[in-house]
This record gives C-alpha cells, sequence and structure tokens, in this order.
C-alpha cells in the first residue's frame, strides 16, 4: 500500500504564508506525478495544483496562480506546496494526491491515492 502523510497545515492571516508537505511511503513503483486539492466547509474537493515526476510540468488552478508554487524532491518523497499571500477564501483541508499515470491530471478521478488531509485556516 501507499501511505501519504500531510504536514505543515496550521492558522495564518490573510497575507501570511505556508508551506505544506506530503511524505510518501509504502509501496514503491515508477515514475508518479502528484497533485494538491483542497474542499472548503460545505464545498466540493477541487484541484489546486499538480506537478509530474521530473517536475517540468507544474499546473495550478486560476485561483492560486502567481501565489501558489508545487515541488517535489523524489530523493526525500516529498511533495511541497508554497502558499504565499494567503486569503480568506484559501481556507480548506489540504489533500495531497498521487497519480500513477505519468499524464499530469487535474481532476481527482486521476488520482489513485490520497493523503487524509492538513487544515489551512486564513484569518481575515
Amino acid at each position: 500500500q501507499v501511505q501519504l502523510v500531510e504536514s505543515g497545515g496550521g492558522l495564518v492571516q490573510a497575507g501570511g504564508s505556508l508551506r505544506l508537505s506530503c511524505e510518501k511511503s509504502g509501496r514503491t513503483f515508477g515514475p508518479y506525478a502528484m497533485g494538491w486539492f483542497r474542499r472548503a466547509p460545505g464545498e466540493e474537493r477541487e484541484f489546486v495544483a499538480a506537478i509530474s515526476w521530473n517536475a517540468v510540468n507544474t499546473y495550478y488552478a486560476d485561483s492560486v496562480k502567481g501565489r501558489f508554487t508545487i515541488s517535489r524532491d523524489n530523493a526525500k518523497k516529498t511533495v511541497y506546496l508554497q502558499m504565499n499571500s494567503l486569503k480568506p477564501e484559501d481556507t480548506a483541508v489540504y489533500y495531497c494526491a498521487l497519480d500513477r499515470s505519468v499524464v499530469v491530471g487535474t481532476s481527482s478521478v486521476d488520482y489513485d491515492y490520497w493523503g487524509q488531509g492538513t487544515q489551512v485556516t486564513v484569518s481575515s
């Protein structure tokens, strides 16, 4: 099996920054893409960002473009989400996900494994 464990969430004021991490453990296999999604209270889960295995390709939701940066360290089996200029509307539970396809997906149905999530709360 595969385990994904997120960390780095918390409470921050609007305009502040947080860095989320997601570490993979368990089963080893070939190249895989990674993504971040979020779910705000009363909302559907939505795509935030995704990154290819070699980090050459990255994708962002329009709502976070220019403020969030996804990166990865394959040696550490970890993906990161640097979140700057946070807004109250960024408040959500953030989930990392693993897609065993080499084609980077932006839909939750593309992803095979999910973490438990980490809460991010941005106060105004």
